[in-house]
């Protein structure tokens, strides 16, 4: 069984009214995109963006307050939920939704959400991606603390968008293993490989409750290549060759063989823009991530692609997710 652990859904209105791409994916197109590049199943969360953000704001490329919902995620959140337990319920079987959050604005309005919606609908994690909201990961210590509560709680995992460039100041890597070593009673994914930060890998390896996820494999092996700032420099790089992205990932696999999980980052797999204009374009495909997991020996193959998100996840119950239809 394929288990992808990183997808968005939904839509991301920052991106569609600045002209980036991708800017949506639902339920049906993930699935059957996904089953024809033999994924079984899925890990699915919201796209960034929310609706406590004014919108003309947003097509400014600002992010402002002023939106027309008032707590951050609260109708993204419910809207995933029902699109899989309401209005594609034969699909959503096959997945395992998180929560996505801000960690610092207005906690105890999105917590109280939470809290209702898992009466509602089973979720099964929370999701963060402080740097596009530009909400600071490390509020989880401070005035977002009540997620952790709430997460361990219920035995709730966290996948985190990760970030190694100086410029990001709200996702740095360092920071969400701080947030996990101080945190021994929840589990946390930090997303993207860590940059291919060897040092932060390495820790992740150390600490007993950190996985990592390589979401967005193949072009972030390009910006190696490219020599582009998103990725960790050279000096402090995990060791591969990255002209070859099934190279990479079966060493980071055979590195960290109960710590790496595989996810595609649907459909964030690609990125094209033009930002303050300069052309951006970081291209790939389902297929195209699908085929670097499966040119992997078997046994590697199953460790990234089942065991260790099953691990991450720690569900009472199993045999729903790897029940064949």
């Amino acid at each position: 069984m394929i288990i992808d652990c990183h997808n968005h859904l939904g839509v991301d209105l920052y991106f569609y009214l600045n002209g980036y791409s991708p800017y949506a994916q639902d339920l049906p197109a993930m699935v059957t995109e996904g089953r024809h590049c033999g994924v079984d199943r899925w890990i699915v969360f919201p796209m960034v963006a929310n609706l406590t953000f004014d919108v003309a704001g947003m097509r400014r490329t600002k992010l402002l307050p002023g939106g027309p919902e008032k707590v951050p995620y609260a109708f993204e959140n419910e809207r995933m939920l029902r699109e899989i337990y309401q209005l594609y319920p034969d699909l959503g079987r096959a997945t395992l939704p998180f929560m996505i959050l801000d960690p610092m604005r207005k906690p105890a309005a999105q917590i109280a959400k939470l809290r209702k919606l898992y009466k509602q609908f089973p979720f099964y994690g929370l999701k963060i991606q402080a740097t596009m909201i530009q909400s600071d990961v490390g509020a989880l210590l401070k005035e977002g603390r009540g997620f952790l509560d709430f997460a361990e709680e219920f035995n709730l995992p966290f996948i985190i968008h990760s970030s190694v460039a100086k410029e990001d100041t709200w996702s740095q890597a360092s920071t969400i293993l701080k947030v996990a070593e101080a945190t021994p009673g929840v589990r946390f994914c930090l997303a993207h490989s860590c940059r291919y930060d060897r040092e932060c890998l390495d820790r992740v390896a150390a600490l007993p409750n950190t996985w990592f996820d390589c979401s967005a494999h193949r072009i972030h092996c390009e910006g190696v290549i490219r020599g582009l700032s998103y990725v960790t420099p050279k000096a402090r790089r995990f060791r591969a060759d990255y002209r070859d992205p099934t190279a990479v990932l079966q060493a980071l696999a055979e590195a960290y063989p109960t710590k790496l999980m595989w996810g595609s980052d649907t459909p964030f797999q690609s990125y094209v823009a033009d930002i303050d204009g300069q052309y951006v374009s970081l291209r790939s495909t389902y297929a195209a991530e699908t085929t670097c997991l499966k040119a992997l020996p078997k046994r590697l193959q199953r460790a990234i692609g089942q065991d260790n998100v099953l691990a991450f996840l720690q569900l009472k119950d199993a045999r729903r997710l790897l029940a064949r239809k």
